[in-house]
């Protein structure tokens, strides 16, 4: 496998390890998922439609269509994190969800790990015999390219997509706005209760105009790995579009490596950007700040002494609940921030 593969393995998904896909350019296309039971009603009808026949088109433009809303769903632990926040609950999840010593992984957000199957905790990893037993009527990922669902094994792809028929959310490309309107849709296509869904939204809108004060700031968002450091490319990741349309100045690398989503770094050269702040990858397979700090070129940086290194959760759930909280800690530490020059 070549390096950019490998690097790409190490910032998307750390130790999981990266589809054989994203071997091509991230691609951003694809409409937003939309829903409508049978008979033309728009999306919000969706919930009143649970008893009526289900339609949803997601974003690889695949028209799905059932008799009932589907009711026993499995989901990539991203998908499963964004859905279960709009009142849908799946019965399993796969993809990173428990930790080694048997606690929650952050990426699956507020679904409760003890009421789901786990079918896959790690990159490649997915019982196809549990899946099938399960008799699930719906599959939900999230996709970092077109036709590829993330965490669903290349090797027992076919065997997968014949159990039960599958939705795409695209990731690449999008603001964090537009993809958590495609959960909402889909959520409401599946009759959730979409309780405490308003007051999230207000919240997620407030925290989001806050952002605006802090576009003096020069911000620097990355990741670390072992041997690495990278430096994301903000137009491919849904988080970042959403930070710099509400105005933050968020650096975008020179060059970037094959793929489009990061420029990966030495250690050594971790001070090739100016910043006033750095926001660091706070997922599981990303280093720690005391484990980056050891790194000398990073411990010198402005930013790293000026004590302006804030957490940065890179795949917070793409619901109104998981922006409110992920961009009110922003706005939080931002607070706390000034420009260094």
């Amino acid at each position: 496998m070549s390096g950019p593969v490998l690097a790409r393995r190490g910032f998307l998904s750390g130790a999981a390890g990266l589809a054989v896909a994203l071997t091509l350019t991230a691609c951003g296309d694809g409409g937003t998922g939309t829903a409508a039971p049978s008979g033309g009603a728009s999306p919000s009808d969706g919930a009143a439609s649970a008893a009526q026949s289900w339609t949803f088109t997601d974003d690889r433009g695949k028209r799905l269509e059932q008799p009932k809303a589907p009711s026993r769903i499995v989901a990539q632990v991203g998908s499963a994190a964004a859905l279960w926040d709009f009142g849908v609950r799946p019965i399993a999840v796969f993809g990173p969800h428990k930790l080694k010593d048997g606690s929650k992984d952050p990426q699956v957000g507020n679904v409760d790990i003890t009421k789901v199957t786990g079918l896959g905790n790690v990159w490649d990893e997915f019982n196809v015999e549990q899946y099938i037993g399960l008799q699930p009527d719906l599959l939900v990922s999230s996709m970092y390219v077109k036709d590829t669902l993330w965490y669903v094994p290349e090797k027992s792809k076919e065997t997968i997509e014949q159990v039960a028929p599958s939705v795409g959310v695209m990731l690449t490309g999008k603001s964090a706005t537009e993809v958590i309107g495609t959960y909402e849709a889909l959520a409401k296509s599946l009759g959730a209760d979409m309780q405490g869904v308003p007051e999230a939204k207000a919240r997620m809108e407030a925290a989001t105009k806050e952002l605006a004060a802090f576009g003096d700031l020069k911000i620097l968002m990355v990741s670390g790995g072992a041997d690495a450091f990278w430096i994301v490319n903000p137009p491919e990741y849904p988080d970042i579009v959403h930070l710099k349309n509400a105005g933050l100045n968020v650096v975008t690398p020179s060059k970037v490596d094959e793929g489009g989503f990061f420029q990966t770094l030495s250690w050594e050269n971790a001070d090739e950007y100016e910043a006033d702040v750095i926001l660091y990858d706070t997922r599981t397979q990303a280093l720690k700040p005391e484990e980056m700090m050891k790194k000398p070129t990073f411990a010198k940086l402005p930013a790293v002494e000026a004590g302006q290194l804030y957490p940065w959760n890179a795949e917070a759930p793409y619901s109104y609940q998981g922006y409110a909280a992920f961009l009110e800690g922003l706005v939080a530490n931002l607070k706390k921030a000034k420009p260094l020059k």
